[in-house]
């Protein structure tokens, strides 16, 4: 009778504890929101390589079969691939695809990767964000009102849109990185993953 008793003493404190650390329902909210948020311009983005394939398959054909290279197809993968390659970085960041110096960070309690994720972001990621998308926005504003062209390709295109894309990444960077943060606390705040809770989201 009495190691019933503690035995369902043990569970009651377990489960009181676990209902503690349980993250607020508004949190979690927030944090699918702005992981939806970076998933799917991750997954638009993502349809930028068709045409970009494409456009070198067809200047690998006009080139070597008919001997007819292009004027436009490497300047227009170029940005594509710019626009690609920036816009995916908020998808990249949930994921958390980007590089780290992995032989120290792995070794790591979840706690002591909560604290230290959560002093960088802090300390040094926002503050350099807001600086980029501050300077990234006046780069491409005026690079927009002089309808800027890439004057060195015979094509010429407009060079504007892909500029644009500059701020629009950091901006969505900025957004991922409050998801981030979020997540970052809570693990230095009770030596919890919370990321594995998040992770179904995508699917």
């Amino acid at each position: 009778m009495t190691e019933q008793t503690d035995a369902s003493q043990v569970r009651e404190v377990r489960g009181q504890s676990e209902l503690a650390l349980a993250p607020p329902p508004g949190l979690m909210r927030t944090i699918e929101i702005i992981d939806s948020i970076s998933i799917w311009s991750g997954k638009i983005v993502a349809w930028t390589i068709l045409p970009m394939v494409a456009s070198l398959v067809y200047e690998v054909i006009c080139r070597y079969f008919f001997n007819a290279p292009t004027v436009w197809a490497s300047d227009f993968s170029t940005i594509l691939y710019g626009a690609f390659f920036m816009l995916g970085s908020a998808y990249t960041l949930q994921r958390q695809q980007h590089i780290r110096t992995d032989f120290l960070y792995a070794n790591w309690s979840t706690r002591t990767k909560g604290i230290v994720d959560s002093v960088l972001y802090i300390t040094l990621y926002f503050p350099g964000m807001g600086i980029f998308l501050w300077l990234s926005w006046t780069y491409a504003l005026r690079s927009t009102m002089l309808q800027e062209r890439i004057i060195s390709s015979p094509w010429m295109p407009y060079i504007w849109p892909l500029k644009l894309c500059i701020p629009a990444a950091v901006l969505l960077l900025m957004i991922q990185g409050v998801s981030e943060l979020i997540k970052s606390l809570y693990a230095a705040r009770t030596g919890l993953e919370l990321r594995e809770e998040v992770e179904g989201v995508e699917t």
